[in-house]
């Protein structure tokens, strides 16, 4: 098995010990992005509409990095801080695919870090 480390600066760096993404064979894996913007460093966090499209956006860059697009991708986890938000952010994140959608969860959690309302992560084909 080969670990390959996918990083751009044009999505947050990790703020733990992970990695925006890695790639074993032709699967790529990436870590779940919440709205940090990545250029400044802050949260986008003024309404859920624009939180979620930073959060595909930072999706889009690492997709990117890793020679892929959201049509590679596979499977997706959402992680809401309240499931009232879901028909919204089902709106923004159906905007980034086309066509065959992939799998997906939704989940409501507790808590999300940084007390963002929304986490995405994202797993993909090469």
């Amino acid at each position: 098995m080969m670990k390959q480390v996918v990083k751009t600066d044009k999505a947050p760096a990790p703020i733990g010990p992970y990695n925006q993404a890695i790639i074993v064979d032709n699967t790529v894996y990436v870590s779940g992005q919440i709205a940090i913007h990545p250029e400044s460093g802050q949260l986008v966090i003024e309404d859920i509409v624009a939180e979620t499209h930073q959060v595909m956006q930072n999706i889009k860059a690492i997709l990117d990095a890793a020679g892929i697009t959201f049509n590679d991708v596979v499977k997706t986890t959402i992680f809401l801080s309240d499931m009232n938000l879901f028909a919204t952010v089902n709106e923004v994140y159906g905007i980034y695919f086309s066509e065959n959608f992939p799998a997906r969860e939704t989940i409501a959690v507790k808590g999300l870090p940084k007390n963002v309302h929304v986490e995405i992560s994202v797993i993909a084909t090469k």
